[in-house]
């Protein structure tokens, strides 16, 4: 395993390189603030870009929170300096069509379509599509949106073997995210016109 690799809580889809120096920055603080963290990533988007994605342990992220975050980490990444050229810090929720980082992701979301590449080839494939069915011991189960005639619809994923993981948009997972935030806004006691 890369010695880069920040071992952030229970990830099993870490960062590596510069990224990782970052999360070796950014994690802690976050972890701090009460945050999850989920990614971060540099992008080059009219520019150089630090995007952190983080969120409550509950799913939840509103703009006060990134305004949190953001406030907290600014001071941090000016002193540490882990990425030696000039950026924008950009702190944002995972969004509905979310990155899975944690075991719990994936439980949390089976029933629902996802999208994930595997660092070495399993069943003879690094790339699968299909809906998440159910977290077995240390594999994921993924019923296979397109099959060949002798290839089974469910394939067996070892959690260690997944690089990149991520939810796919469709009316369910935008259902299923809009009951959640109504669900989290009640517990909050926040109403329906607050930003979330």
């Amino acid at each position: 395993m890369n010695s880069e690799v920040f071992h952030d809580d229970d990830r099993l889809i870490a960062e590596t390189g510069t990224d990782a120096k970052i999360a070796a920055v950014v994690g802690p603080v976050v972890s701090d603030l009460g945050f999850q963290l989920v990614r971060i990533r540099m992008i080059n988007n009219n520019g150089p870009v630090m995007q952190i994605m983080a969120e409550r342990p509950d799913g939840s992220m509103n703009v006060k929170d990134c305004e949190t975050i953001s406030r907290a980490l600014s001071p941090v990444l000016d002193i540490e300096d882990p990425v030696h050229t000039a950026y924008s810090l950009e702190v944002s929720s995972p969004g509905i069509d979310r990155p899975l980082v944690r075991q719990v992701d994936f439980e949390k979301w089976a029933g629902h379509v996802a999208k994930l590449e595997t660092r070495y080839l399993v069943n003879e494939r690094k790339r699968y599509r299909g809906t998440l069915i159910r977290v077995d011991g240390d594999d994921l189960i993924l019923r296979r949106d397109n099959t060949g005639p002798d290839e089974d619809k469910d394939a067996i994923i070892p959690l260690e073997a997944i690089a990149e993981a991520r939810l796919i948009l469709t009316d369910e997972l935008i259902r299923a995210a809009l009951k959640q935030d109504k669900t989290l806004r009640s517990a909050n006691g926040l109403d329906e016109n607050e930003a979330g």
